[in-house]
């Protein structure tokens, strides 16, 4: 009979995804987002161009990292390497230097990596499409998308920590956002709720929105210009979605640096591919066994040795310093050590070198190491 599916047709459309709002909530939602940007949006120093060079920065340093870190680096940044084409001809000591602090430090690895592309392949100039940004070191979906929309104004959603959250409550999305399921699910609504036009505009709204209202721990809904549109909120479930991840236990780890000094000079090292701070320099930092400092100064003078090819007679303990990187919880115990002798000599691909106090500022150092060149230069 005209007009009745089959039931061909009716398995088809149970497989068809549901859209996650009507045309007239999805409209709603365009309109009040963009309205309560315009009014809200945070005067940030990479928004004052839409250069993609600058975008780019931008997206790369607040990867895990806070708005109010990043605000200095990436001033600091540009001005010292004001286009792709300067970053990709500097060297990498200078580019880890400007990063050095923010931490993650291969970030600025694939920075540097991707520049060099750009500057080979796309004779200096940005690809515009997401695909080709994809085939960019450290430039996964959600970056290309980033810079696609805002730089481009191209129709490319976008997916991060702050939109997570908010569209996993818009939705009322119970499921672990971060599995596949999850993040298949809300990459489509992403896609979705996308308008025609002001696309940059509207991209950054929603991680404006995720990141100053549709907070973590406390969500003010009471000013969301969303909250008649989100499921999440109309159940009572802002609090309990999206489901907590499990946070990994710690790991209590104790290490000990070592300050070698030999005429006016320090010993450094510059850290291999595949150890923690690659392409930093540091002092000789080794893993500690033993009980205590009576028994830790063999141990530290052997493994200093063969990691520098410097014989040292470890004296005494300068400081303990406390840090965490990722789930490890290390405590740091610094010695002073007189030369016994030796050569200093690259080991498994790690430079080593008797370095001047006063060049110590000139050589991109991790957070604890760059406090250790202060004690030294007390």
């Amino acid at each position: 009979m005209f007009g009745m599916a089959t039931a061909t047709d009716r398995k088809k459309n149970c497989r068809r995804p549901q859209p996650a709002f009507t045309s007239p909530q999805k409209q709603s939602l365009q309109r009040r987002l963009l309205a309560w940007y315009r009014i809200h949006a945070r005067d940030l120093p990479w928004r004052h161009s839409r250069d993609p060079y600058h975008v780019w920065i931008s997206e790369i340093m607040l990867q895990q990292t806070q708005v109010a870190t990043v605000r200095d680096y990436f001033k600091r940044f540009v001005e010292a390497l004001p286009s792709v084409g300067r970053l990709a001809a500097a060297q990498e000591i200078d580019v880890l230097r400007l990063w050095e602090g923010l931490g993650y430090y291969r970030r600025a690895r694939q920075l540097h990596a991707a520049a060099r592309l750009i500057a080979e392949r796309h004779a200096g100039q940005f690809p515009h499409d997401v695909a080709a940004l994809q085939e960019l070191p450290g430039i996964g979906r959600y970056t290309a998308g980033a810079i696609a929309s805002i730089a481009f104004g191209r129709r490319a959603p976008i997916l991060e920590a702050n939109t997570v959250r908010l569209l996993s409550r818009l939705i009322g999305y119970r499921g672990d956002p971060l599995r596949s399921a999850g993040q298949k699910l809300l990459w489509r609504v992403a896609e979705e709720i996308l308008p025609h036009k002001n696309v940059a505009e509207f991209n950054q709204a929603l991680m404006e929105l995720g990141s100053l209202v549709c907070t973590p721990a406390e969500p003010k809904c009471q000013v969301c210009p969303l909250t008649t549109l989100c499921a999440a909120r109309a159940a009572g479930m802002q609090h309990k979605i999206p489901c907590a991840k499990p946070r990994p236990a710690s790991t209590a780890v104790r290490e000990a640096a070592v300050v070698v000094r030999k005429n006016g000079h320090v010993l450094l090292r510059q850290c291999a591919a595949g150890e923690r701070w690659a392409g930093l320099w540091d002092f000789p930092r080794v893993a500690l066994d033993a009980g205590g400092p009576l028994f830790a100064g063999k141990e530290i003078a052997q493994k200093v040795l063969i990691q520098t090819g410097v014989a040292c007679t470890p004296g005494p303990l300068l400081k303990t310093l406390k840090h965490g990187v990722t789930r490890f919880r290390i405590t740091l115990d610094c010695y002073e050590a007189a030369y016994a002798g030796g050569r200093a000599r690259s080991a498994n691909g790690a430079p080593v070198r008797w370095v001047p106090r006063r060049e110590l500022a000139e050589l991109p150092m991790s957070t604890t190491g760059r406090r250790i060149a202060a004690l030294v230069n007390e």
